[in-house]
């Protein structure tokens, strides 16, 4: 009688554990406070260490407030004990913001295995491989995205993205075309006339960009590469009015400045020209503290046009 009290009070001790467990857990679900959804997450796993809802809900909370290593350990507990397709892609995408390529490709692998038909987790395949530099991969990846979603245009973008990194430039010009006729917004024009500026295609570039403002007249970096578009096909006027107004978005923009103080120097202001330099080298480098042209190691016009843009610095340099 007393063995069947023992096992009567046992029981009804384990309820009441299980259910206060999960109202902590409730709770959290609950709560649009992440340090508090965590503290309830510690409380019921505390009650019920094997709580995995609450290993994932923690894990949740603990990525989106940057401890990228906590989510990965609450993910990890759970894949050991009972894996699944999103507990695999969760970890993926922690790994992944600790530019941990490797470990994230291999965790949005297993997610897709799981389950076929997650293509996020594809998708995010894709992103891990573009970035560990297997851009064969991630063609067909992003491939396999579009067979399944040809209305993704992000998969789109990547896979010419790909595409462009392999120096298959028809490939990827196909591949942002694609986007273009999905899409036909100012995004699409954008995003190809950026990559026709990277092959020198200026006067298609300038189109894009056209139609990109067109649609969207607010789209401050349409105007900075118009004018960049403009300022190549030997359009100094144009380019001029573009880079102010590019200006007019964010005063600070010093690509824009340097845009001006070429646009100056090939109209052959040079006092304008030396006062714009002075501006964009003053806001990249406020305490003068670097000297020479890596100053400007930052700068579009170091990073996209080096070669032009080592010319321009000799001559800005000396004014």
């Amino acid at each position: 009688m007393k063995k069947q009290l023992i096992i009567t009070a046992l029981l009804i001790f384990s309820f009441t554990t299980f259910a206060q467990a999960n109202k902590y857990l409730r709770q959290a679900e609950r709560s649009t406070d992440l340090k508090e959804r965590i503290k309830l997450c510690n409380q019921a796993i505390a009650l019920e260490p094997k709580n995995l809802d609450a290993y994932f809900l923690r894990g949740l909370a603990k990525n989106d407030l940057g401890d990228y290593y906590g989510a990965i350990v609450d993910y990890s507990k759970i894949i050991l004990l009972d894996p699944d397709p999103d507990t695999y892609y969760n970890r993926g995408n922690s790994r992944y913001a600790l530019q941990d390529f490797e470990g994230a490709k291999q965790d949005f692998e297993k997610a897709f295995e799981l389950d076929p038909y997650f293509i996020d987790a594809l998708y995010s395949l894709g992103c891990a491989q573009y970035d560990l530099g297997e851009y064969e991969d991630a063609v067909k990846t992003f491939g396999k995205v579009s067979v399944a979603d040809p209305m993704n245009t992000k998969a789109i973008y990547r896979r010419a993205d790909s595409f462009n990194a392999l120096k298959q430039y028809r490939n990827a010009l196909n591949s942002y075309t694609l986007a273009v006729n999905i899409d036909r917004n100012s995004l699409a024009y954008y995003n190809r006339g950026v990559f026709l500026m990277s092959i020198n295609y200026y006067k298609d570039a300038l189109s894009d960009f056209e139609k990109a403002i067109r649609r969207d007249n607010n789209y401050s970096h349409a105007y900075f590469y118009r004018g960049t578009a403009q300022l190549f096909l030997g359009d100094f006027v144009k380019a001029f009015g573009d880079y102010n107004t590019t200006l007019k978005f964010d005063t600070l923009d010093f690509d824009a400045m340097l845009g001006i103080a070429i646009t100056n120097y090939k109209m052959n202001d040079l006092r304008n020209a030396k006062l714009f330099f002075e501006k964009a080298s003053n806001i990249l480098d406020p305490n003068n503290t670097i000297k020479g042209i890596d100053k400007y190691k930052n700068t579009y016009w170091y990073t996209n046009q080096n070669y032009y843009f080592k010319e321009m610095y000799q001559a800005l340099i000396n004014l």
